[in-house]
């Protein structure tokens, strides 16, 4: 194994990103102008650094339903255009400014709707921001490209129109679909038709499961759905049995291997949701080895105050990764990434092994 990447290091790698919300990952101080802007009501304080704070101490209490809560206040700021440019675009330039060389940002199109907005002027506004934000992080010397997911509530109706617009808007930068919000209780077959249609109509689609639900939800996303991914998914360890190094896969967790179906792993975040109490008891380590093809993610970047450096550091001090290990995680994003083959192939090839290959040497 190469050399311990250190923190500074991993900064400057070239990095992947498949899972990060971005109404989970405002600048406290966006958050705070954009209040005052439009005269949202309730922020627990209007200093920076303490809100940062709230929003962690918020998130990290062990309960997805708990961690959901700070989203009052960030989508309660973003119900204008102005707003989702901004927010998108500074999106773009931070994930750009930590290493991040691809990024596939989503969101929930109806959370936005409160003063009037349309969806399509939803889409249209957040997509501008991306462009913005990738325009001024290439004039900064970092280049970024933002594909983006659209996504349904799953405790609520009705999914069958957003997968439309991710259809209607794949020709300008959406991607793909996913479904977010509260897992337990809300089973992704709830819209099974919204799956079938994308699936008619070639389009990409995520599912978040195996987070606050077991092998079961990975099942059904998987086999009854047909999601090429899975958000998190990082409870699919209940279905391997463990003996020393040696891993007995059953039949969910080896067709989740054999498929190459990426698990978006996000790990502070699923210490904060309960799934581990430390980044060393997490099971990211166990399903790398047993051969699931694991990425790295921030989730929420605001609510677990994280990066795509740090997330990356902290797997390095708590199962020894080196160089090797780092570049396969961005790979298998790349890989797995909705955009088409070559242009994933010419990331991987152009970008992130040229990357690595410095930073080895």
């Amino acid at each position: 194994m190469s050399t311990t990447p250190s923190p500074e290091a991993i900064r400057s790698a070239p990095k992947v990103l498949l899972h990060d919300h971005l109404d989970g990952g405002l600048r406290p101080q966006t958050v705070i102008e954009l209040a005052e802007a439009s005269g949202h009501p309730g922020l627990p304080t209007t200093d920076a650094a303490q809100l940062g704070d709230w929003f962690r101490e918020n998130a990290d209490s062990g309960s997805l339903v708990r961690y959901l809560e700070g989203f009052a206040h960030t989508c309660g700021v973003m119900q204008d255009e102005a707003a989702l440019v901004r927010v998108a675009a500074e999106a773009a330039e931070d994930l750009a400014a930590d290493g991040v060389v691809y990024a596939e940002i989503r969101y929930a199109p109806e959370l936005f709707t409160e003063r009037g907005l349309g969806l399509e002027q939803i889409v249209e506004a957040i997509q501008e921001g991306f462009r913005q934000g990738e325009r001024n992080a290439a004039a900064a010397g970092k280049k970024i490209r933002v594909g983006t997911l659209l996504c349904a509530m799953r405790q609520n109706d009705g999914w069958l129109p957003y997968a439309e617009l991710a259809v209607k808007y794949r020709d300008a930068g959406v991607v793909g679909f996913d479904i977010a919000g509260p897992e337990a209780g809300f089973e992704p077959t709830r819209g099974l038709e919204a799956f079938e249609y994308l699936r008619k109509e070639n389009a990409h689609f995520t599912i978040h499961a195996g987070e606050a639900a077991g092998v079961e939800s990975v099942w059904e996303a998987v086999q009854l759905c047909g999601a090429e991914r899975l958000g998190h998914g990082v409870r699919i360890v209940e279905d391997i049995k463990f003996d020393g190094d040696d891993a007995e896969l059953g039949r969910v967790a080896s067709y989740v291997r054999d498929r190459r179906i990426a698990l978006e792993v996000a790990p502070t975040s699923n210490l904060h949701t309960g799934i581990a109490k430390t980044i060393a008891e997490h099971p990211f380590d166990k399903l790398y080895k047993a051969g699931l093809r694991v990425t790295v993610n921030t989730d929420n970047r605001l609510m677990s105050q994280c990066t795509a450096t740090g997330e990356n550091a902290a797997l390095v001090e708590a199962f020894g990764y080196g160089w090797d290990d780092l570049e396969t995680f961005a790979v298998n994003a790349m890989k797995s990434a909705f955009i088409p083959f070559a242009e994933r192939n010419a990331i991987i090839n152009d970008v992130i092994v040229p990357g690595y290959a410095a930073l080895k040497a």
